[in-house]
């Protein structure tokens, strides 16, 4: 079934003054700007913060309520107030367009800084782990029963699997964070095939939460996979798989770190664009590049889940710098799941 515009729930109080190197915080304001110039058919909605309660589906309470009041740290290394204020936000428009797919099949949180978030710990610019938050929510609320976290970021998503961890709970959530497996460009048709792969096993699921990193790009101080037409190509596998086999999917920015900001920019735009092609279908003209051709033939022979990268075996304070100047993830031992 079509849809006249694809849902996006945003509101300027989720931005801040991050005071870091990564644009995240602030990301979200140029990416709406630039898919309001393009003219692509969205819905504007309104977002309701993430309550302390929520929060703490998936973090420890005195976690939640030390960021909050600034007296710790957030994943930008900082106590800043405007940050505090703003992360209730980020979350609170994931849980909002959760809601939204699970009625009407697709939505859009434009908002990033997640998955390397634990129960109790703040890293790599990511605070509160909104994907984790969502996922519990939707649990706990008996709207679904079995949730997929596609993690589609450059980077492995050990904040996700460590909350996992401490809470016990193994195969209601599902963590498919492909930085667990794939590093560099040598690896785009192996990446391209398992995610093939992987999209198949959508329909065991109720909701997918699909991490969109703009981060995975092969020109990205800190990627990258995949070139420009490849990132289109992989949007353009989960959204028509999720769209024809009906399961609900909520999609979200992730990382993206290239400067000027516009090149990222245009990375999360491409994106918007394959989401309305596989759920608008015919919009206005001009605005979309044309589809790549899928990337079944290579899919064939693949196992999805292979064995872990060795060079995420490492301990928290084993940091990598980049020409860019930005702080690689640091990346926990684990591999994440099989789907």
């Amino acid at each position: 079934m079509r849809m006249n515009a694809i849902p996006v729930f945003y509101t300027d109080k989720l931005l801040a003054d991050s005071g870091s190197l990564s644009p995240s915080a602030n990301k979200p304001k140029y990416v709406v700007e630039a898919w309001r110039r393009a003219g692509l058919p969205i819905e504007w909605r309104t977002v309701s913060p993430a309550t302390v309660e929520d929060l703490c589906l998936a973090h420890s309470r005195e976690f939640v309520s030390s960021i909050l009041a600034g007296t710790a740290r957030n994943g930008f290394g900082n106590c800043r107030p405007d940050v505090a204020r703003s992360l209730p936000f980020t979350t609170g428009a994931m849980l909002e367009a959760a809601g939204a797919a699970l009625e009407c099949g697709v939505a859009c949180a434009p908002v990033s800084g997640f998955p390397h978030a634990g129960y109790s710990t703040a890293e790599m610019f990511c605070t509160f782990n909104g994907l984790m938050v969502t996922a519990l929510k939707v649990l706990r609320t008996k709207r679904a029963s079995s949730v997929l976290i596609l993690d589609l970021d450059q980077h492995y998503g050990n904040g996700t699997d460590e909350i996992k961890r401490t809470l016990g709970i193994n195969k209601e959530i599902i963590n498919a964070t492909f930085g667990r497996w794939f590093d560099n460009p040598s690896q785009d048709s192996q990446y391209l095939a398992r995610l093939q792969l992987a999209v198949k096993q959508f329909p065991k699921f109720d909701l997918v939460l699909d991490q969109a990193g703009a981060d995975l790009h092969i020109d990205d101080p800190l990627g990258g996979v995949l070139d420009s037409d490849q990132l289109r190509e992989r949007d353009s596998i989960v959204f028509e798989v999720a769209r024809g086999s009906g399961v609900p999917l909520v999609w979200n920015l992730a990382g993206g770190y290239q400067d000027p900001i516009s090149k990222v920019v245009r990375i999360h735009t491409a994106t918007m664009e394959e989401c309305a092609r596989a759920y608008v279908g015919s919009i206005k003209t001009g605005t979309l590049s044309a589809p790549r051709s899928k990337m079944a033939a290579v899919a064939s022979g693949t196992k999805f889940g292979g064995r872990p990268r060795d060079d995420h075996q490492r301990g928290d304070d084993n940091l990598t710098t980049r020409s860019s100047g930005l702080v690689a993830a640091a990346m926990k031992g684990g591999a994440g799941d099989r789907i």
